[in-house]
């Protein structure tokens, strides 16, 4: 699956390019089944009860199918990322950059957690002796290097850590949970600070939300609405439903939300090798993403094109930044916040590319020539776009009544619709 190296961060990915169905799931439940995901089942397991827990998971989990099918599909029937994507959806050339660069960021945030985690599995068990920050900084510039080698990397890693991760998970749940009696649960009383299930639910969109928001980046690859459908329905139901739901479980079994003393515990050095690997196959996707999108911006506001290896290369050592100024303890606010800012933005892609068609028959007509419609065809911002955007968001942090994700995703596609609607009128 070779790419060049700015991986038509710019343009239609040819359709020669396509990969396999295998290729793009593998890659896809990279991002899916990582150590974050265990990370939040275990939070929802220490601070709700288990059919909280997983009703929280259910319906975030449901939120997310629904924006990465039509984000997804969007993606692979246009070949583009989603920054391109958003140009012709609503947000125009510099809206849909500002995007990127949001996406990129949020993006590099994830890289620190992982990095975090991946640091101290290093210090708790093989190299106790040397500093923390040292050991941070040499696992962020080796991912780094790692990501510039381009697409194929993700697959080439994903295939080697996502059969390992699932192994040692089984091996927990056999360990931990269907070896024990089942008085050793306590399903009904949470062991930590209490969770509403709104706020849950928002953390099960807020983890994945960056990711569903990204699926054109990965779907473009695929040559169909079908393995768009498998890819995102098998990677749902192995990192939502297997992982989330053994991480509650166990939470609720152990008493912590502590992951690493979670690993340790159950699997000892194996365990913490896991951490180890699980967050390489997450880690190559945060920084791919962040990558292209930030190239895309760049590309925008200097009509000039800059070097993907050398890009990648910088922002990973950014997101290492990140990690050595304590990223990592602020998981929970990280979630929430990520779960009410991005579900707007997806849901005006959603509504302009599915309902309003605003430039849909450009697309149609330079689809079949590889090519994009020029820019005189969108507007430099969309400012329906941007406002309906920061409706949506305030509606999801102030209003705490019912689910905030789903909220301010609603809010917003129905403000959006609105506003071109009147827009519309006013010019005939």
């Amino acid at each position: 699956m070779n790419v060049s190296k700015d991986e038509y961060a710019f343009s239609r990915l040819p359709k020669e390019k396509k990969a396999s169905l295998f290729n793009v799931t593998i890659v896809r439940m990279g991002m899916a089944t990582s150590l974050a995901q265990f990370m939040l089942g275990a939070t929802l397991g220490h601070r709700m009860t288990f059919i909280e827990a997983m009703i929280a998971t259910f319906l975030g989990s449901l939120a997310l199918t629904f924006i990465s099918f039509g984000l997804g599909y969007a993606g692979m029937k246009e070949g583009v990322s989603t920054s391109i994507l958003a140009r012709f959806c609503g947000f125009g050339k510099i809206g849909s950059m500002l995007i990127g660069v949001a996406i990129s960021v949020s993006l590099l945030g994830w890289f620190g957690i992982n990095i975090s985690l991946i640091s101290q599995g290093f210090v708790n068990t093989i190299t106790p002796n040397i500093n923390l920050v040292w050991i941070t900084v040499m696992t962020g510039f080796f991912f780094s290097l790692l990501v510039a080698f381009g697409f194929k990397a993700l697959s080439i890693t994903a295939k080697v850590t996502v059969p390992l991760f699932l192994m040692v998970v089984s091996f927990i749940s056999l360990n931990e949970i269907f070896l024990k009696p089942i008085n050793h649960f306590n399903f009904s009383h949470p062991n930590g600070e209490l969770l509403s299930v709104g706020d849950g639910t928002t953390m099960v969109a807020g983890l994945f939300i960056i990711f569903a928001l990204i699926t054109p980046d990965i779907s473009r690859y695929c040559k169909n609405g079908k393995h768009v459908f498998w890819m995102i329905f098998i990677s749902i139901i192995v990192g939502e439903f297997f992982i989330n739901g053994i991480a509650i479980l166990v939470a609720h079994a152990l008493g912590t939300d502590d992951v690493v003393k979670i690993m340790l515990h159950s699997a000892g050095f194996i365990g913490i090798l896991t951490i180890i690997l699980s967050a390489i196959k997450v880690n190559d996707t945060n920084l791919y993403s962040s990558s292209i999108h930030m190239l895309g911006f760049l590309e925008a506001i200097t009509n000039k094109r800059f070097n993907y290896a050398g890009i990648t290369i910088f922002l990973g050592l950014f997101g290492t930044l990140l990690s050595s100024l304590g990223i990592l303890e602020h998981l929970t606010s990280f979630l929430l916040m990520l779960g009410v800012i991005f579900p707007p933005i997806a849901g005006i892609i959603l509504i302009d590319y599915y309902i309003l068609q605003t430039n849909r028959q450009s697309l149609d007509e330079t689809r079949e020539k590889g090519l994009l419609p020029d820019d005189s065809s969108t507007p430099l911002i969309g400012w329906s776009a941007i406002m309906a955007c920061i409706l949506g968001t305030i509606v999801g942090i102030v209003f705490k009544i019912g689910i905030p994700s789903l909220n301010s995703i609603l809010v917003t596609g129905m403000a959006y619709w609105l506003l071109m609607k009147i827009k519309r009128v006013c010019k005939k």
